[in-house]
């Protein structure tokens, strides 16, 4: 499977995902004000895998300027059905990824990543992009699975049903080796902390400042 074949999976299973309901909706809404206090009203803010929005609408009227990006077309078609139903200002909502951002959409003062790390291909080097992406002391503050401390079930069957067409590319990682390539991309991790409401989904909550 290639990025491609990525893309096509998840605008296969956009409409689906977007009658879905949130699993922790406690844990999503400590995520939801933890990232308000973060961002400030001038900011220029990206997110990277925005899914159906639902997000970004939530965040949107508390920057200057928020762009949405997703690699799935029709996520991005359901984000914008939601936009324009909304009743405040909503944000720029693009189907394409970090590495295709050209020199026109400038630099951010955050990045986020909801679910998102684990679902890139080269995760160095879309970590290498996005530090690029952001303005001088700009923060990534990302909420990915480590599915390297899930149940080993879950690693023996993601390849299967990626073979067949039933699930996109997932990165295997822990949390500790997320956290060095972080480091590694040129970012300073503040924070790492648990948001589930119950236990530990092991999705941990990372905010990192570009040096």
């Amino acid at each position: 499977m290639t990025t491609a074949s990525d893309a096509r999976f998840w605008d296969r299973t956009s409409r689906k995902y977007a009658r879905g309901s949130i699993a922790d909706q406690a844990g999503y809404e400590r995520t939801l004000e933890r990232t308000r206090a973060l961002l400030r009203p001038g900011d220029r803010v990206l997110e990277l895998g925005c899914g159906t929005g639902t997000t970004a609408l939530l965040l949107a009227g508390h920057v200057q300027d928020y762009l949405a990006t997703d690699i799935s077309a029709g996520m991005i078609a359901i984000a914008n059905e939601k936009g324009a139903a909304a009743a405040h200002p909503a944000p720029v909502f693009r189907a394409t990824t970090a590495e295709e951002l050209g020199p026109d959409a400038g630099t951010f003062n955050a990045v986020l990543g909801f679910n998102y790390l684990h679902l890139v291909r080269d995760l160095p080097g879309t970590l290498n992009r996005i530090h690029a992406l952001l303005a001088a002391d700009g923060l990534l503050i990302s909420k990915t699975p480590c599915v390297g401390e899930m149940n080993p079930l879950i690693r023996l069957v993601l390849p299967a049903m990626r073979a067949i067409g039933q699930a996109p590319y997932a990165g295997v990682f822990r949390a500790a080796e997320l956290n060095r390539q972080i480091a590694a991309a040129g970012f300073d991790v503040l924070a790492t902390e648990n948001h589930a409401s119950k236990g530990n989904d092991n999705r941990p909550y990372i905010v990192a400042r570009k040096r």
